[in-house]
């Protein structure tokens, strides 16, 4: 039997047709001789050229070959500018120069990445061109069980576990939807001193490891509006006056006395002239002033007339006619409050405020507001209110609650830097204990963030930064964003992330429910065994440069085994990648193991 690693001198036969991209070869080899050749690659020698394509299928000792590069000067290039001639060569390609196409002939640490091994050539190692790769987003998909976990841990313990080189100023950003890389990497630091491993979590009870935080006053009015689930266009005017008020009502009073004196004379001014009934605009007096006052303008605050001085709420007394009768020295006392030029600003991240300021916010908007509009904003203003009451009273609001102020600048250097100041190379964020609606949000606020960090530093694009977000189709999806914000954050980080550095990898096992935007902007795909067949029709038409032969390995696929492609590889490539050590807590249950009891126990 031949040795299909020995026989790159062996002519396979002739051509006897090309159509499109296939070429049909008749055999005259003895293919029961033989070990399987499905899937090898070779060679057409041509002049002046040569064509490499792979055997993808065999019939009536036929050959059907797929077309993929030219290999000229131990230089690989994907793309075949001429098909062969009917006179060309056709031998299978020796081992020696395999390595050319998927291997790394010339390794180096600093620009390649062992990816893992070629199931088809034995001893071919297969990796990456590191920039390729990492410079764009990318997607890894497979059906639960499929190896995408393992693979995902060995590729970056590969990363960061080399001998030489340290990616010192790698950022890994981890949205980890089950927690199950904690213990994938926790150890790196142990075998290699200058990585470290940072982690935060969910979990409220956890002791050892630290809440994921939001500081509130970092967020913008389109951050707050996702975490109300705002529907409509017509709410962000709400958020956006909530957000200006809120930088008068977080302040101390000593610093914002005048400015807080003259919104709530305006709000009170404004009821005294809505044309409501007396009964009204006292009620409604009477509730901003209940809520919201000063030491110098309350229900108690003494107004001072010829002979006498009564408390202001006295002032609001309806008559036997029923009229308010001091409504005139009302006004004019009023009005001593107002300052001129007096516009507040959207909070600008400088000070502190929590989610009780900013309900104090919403609750001074919506009486203000109350009175003087239409039913319908005011049902708009109640049901956000209504909202972050609600989230103010879950344990959510925990991750809200944070003791120190700091600027964005700090919150990210926090992020990503250890207790020793050192870098820290890979931050798991354990989201596994929230709702998919509030994980959706926190990983959109943290990434919109960092999209915005990145955006204005001043070295445009000189600390990359890879969101790597697991169960993708949860998070990254054709929502209403774009309808309400008028942008989705992942879709505007696919189309301009890379000239930041800030890059999504996307890793999920329903494709179909992903972002079409986000998925279009990928360049490299590592695809494990898939089986639903909407799934695997939905990569083949969004997919760019996949084949059909491509789309019939996906569903054959061994655990742990993927067809890899794109920018980053040379080719499309069938790969075995290494179990990870130690593995992700990612392994089914063992139903056997938990069901049966040993008797002779």
């Amino acid at each position: 039997m031949y040795n299909i690693h020995k026989i790159g001198d062996v002519m396979l036969g002739n051509i006897i047709g090309i159509q499109d991209n296939i070429v049909l070869l008749k055999l005259n080899i003895k293919l029961e001789e033989m070990q399987n050749i499905i899937n090898l690659y070779v060679l057409f020698e041509d002049s002046h050229r040569n064509i490499i394509g792979e055997i993808i299928d065999i019939k009536n000792n036929i050959a059907s070959i797929n077309l993929l590069g030219e290999f000229n000067n131990d230089q690989f290039s994907l793309g075949v500018s001429k098909k062969p001639s009917f006179s060309a060569k056709t031998k299978l390609i020796s081992k020696e120069k395999v390595k050319f196409i998927l291997g790394m002939p010339n390794y180096d640490e600093k620009k390649d990445l062992y990816i893992g091994k070629s199931p088809i050539y034995e001893g071919i190692d297969i990796g990456i061109d590191i920039n390729d790769f990492f410079s764009n987003h990318f997607a890894i998909f497979g059906s639960t069980g499929s190896g995408k976990s393992c693979s995902v841990a060995r590729i970056f313990q590969n990363l960061f576990e080399k001998k030489q080189s340290v990616a010192y100023k790698a950022s890994i950003l981890i949205f980890d939807a089950y927690g199950e890389y904690h213990s994938a990497f926790a150890d790196l630091n142990k075998k290699v001193p200058e990585i470290n491993f940072k982690a935060y979590t969910t979990d409220v009870n956890n002791e050892e490891v630290p809440n994921i935080k939001i500081p509130l006053w970092l967020l913008n009015v389109d951050d707050l509006a996702l975490l109300l689930e705002v529907d409509s266009k017509s709410q962000l005017p709400i958020i956006e006056k909530a957000m200006k008020l809120v930088t008068i009502f977080a302040k101390e009073e000593k610093l914002v006395i005048k400015s807080k004196n003259d919104i709530i004379a305006r709000a009170i001014l404004d009821i005294l002239a809505s044309g409501k009934a007396p009964a009204q605009i006292r009620d409604q007096i009477f509730s901003v002033l209940s809520h919201f006052n000063t030491k110098d303008l309350n229900l108690d605050t003494p107004i001072y007339q010829p002979g006498y001085t009564r408390p202001l709420k006295q002032c609001l007394l309806i008559d036997n006619t029923g009229k308010i009768r001091e409504m005139e020295l009302l006004t004019n006392f009023i009005n001593q409050f107002l300052v001129e030029d007096v516009e507040l600003s959207l909070p600008d991240g400088s000070f502190k405020y929590t989610l009780k300021d900013l309900y104090d916010a919403f609750e001074f908007a919506l009486i203000s507001e109350g009175v003087l509009s239409s039913d319908k904003i005011f049902d708009e203003y109640n049901i956000l209110k209504v909202r972050l009451r609600s989230l103010v009273n879950s344990d959510y609001a925990k991750y809200f609650d944070i003791d120190e102020y700091e600027t964005k600048d700090q919150f990210i250097k926090e992020i990503l830097t250890v207790e020793n100041g050192r870098k820290a190379q890979i931050i798991n964020f354990n989201i596994n204990y929230v709702d998919d609606r509030f994980a959706k949000t926190l990983t959109k606020i943290y990434s919109r963030i960092f999209f915005e960090y990145s955006k204005n530093l001043k070295r445009r694009a000189s600390l990359p930064i890879h969101i790597i977000l697991e169960e993708a189709h949860r998070y990254v999806q054709n929502d209403t964003d774009v309808n309400v914000i008028g942008y989705n954050i992942f879709d505007r980080i696919t189309k301009e992330g890379r000239k930041y550095a800030v890059l999504l990898g996307l890793i999920s096992q329903r494709p179909l429910e992903l972002s079409t935007t986000a998925l279009s902007q990928c360049s490299n795909f590592l695809i494990f065994k898939m089986m639903h067949p909407t799934d695997v029709e939905y990569i083949k038409q969004m997919v760019p440069n996949i084949t059909s032969d491509i789309v019939n390995k996906i569903k054959l696929l061994k655990t742990g085994t993927c067809i890899a492609f794109g920018s980053g590889f040379k080719i499309p490539s069938l790969i075995k990648i290494d179990m990870p050590s130690p593995a992700p807590t990612s392994s089914s249950c063992n139903i056997s193991n938990i069901w049966f009891l040993d008797r002779k126990n």
